[in-house]
């Protein structure tokens, strides 16, 4: 790496994630060059990998910027708003939703097909399961201290986190889904999710007598 100060390093860097949020929002990951996201930051192509692994991993540091700005506003309107669980889940999955809907920087690479698979082959599984579980991690004590409260009976804390975020990938469906129908598969989807997640599961035996 060239010898810059520690400020110029930051500098750096941060025109880097200033210019791959401007670049992967209007032509996303495999359209950018590697020279178009350098030049802003006045360094060469080949330093460009002293700062980041590849193209993929500079989205994921941009993601993980952008997750910590949005993660507690969801969470201010949705679990800190509303004391019981269903209607608090209910309004994390409709936030939640929205932002990937509306938000560019998630918009155009989690829902793009094409995108998504250079993401996965360029980043090492450890590495995105790590950045998963700390998305997790931010709503999962409300969820555990709603267990020890007695307001929640049904399914575990850890299956009611990882259902959260397996819900908002239905975005990435919406194409398939129709313009059309979306709407309501998605209000249908989260009424019933939040409502089968938190609802004391029926112990009655279902098996033949």
């Amino acid at each position: 790496m060239p010898s810059f100060s520690e400020e110029k390093r930051d500098q750096v860097r941060e025109t880097l994630r200033d210019t791959g949020r401007e670049l992967f929002t209007r032509q996303g990951i495999r359209k950018t060059t590697i020279s178009e996201l350098t030049e802003p930051a006045g360094i060469g192509t080949g330093t460009f990998y002293q700062y980041f692994d590849s193209k993929e991993a500079l989205y994921l540091d941009i993601l993980e910027q952008e997750s910590k700005e949005v993660i507690p506003r969801l969470l201010r309107e949705s679990f800190e708003t509303h004391d019981d669980p269903e209607a608090a889940i209910a309004a994390l999955l409709e936030q939640s939703l929205n932002e990937i809907e509306s938000n560019p920087i998630f918009r155009q690479v989690l829902i793009d097909e094409q995108e998504l698979p250079r993401i996965h082959e360029q980043i090492p599984d450890e590495e995105t399961t790590e950045k998963r579980a700390s998305v997790i991690d931010h709503f999962l004590p409300y969820i555990e201290s709603w267990y020890h409260d007695g307001k929640v009976n049904g399914s575990d804390p850890d299956t009611i986190a990882h259902t959260i975020r397996a819900v908002v990938r239905l975005a990435q469906q919406k194409d398939r889904i129709g313009e059309e129908r979306y709407p309501q598969v998605r209000e249908t989807l989260i009424t019933a999710v939040a409502a089968g997640l938190t609802r004391e599961q029926d112990s009655e035996d279902f098996s033949d007598e």
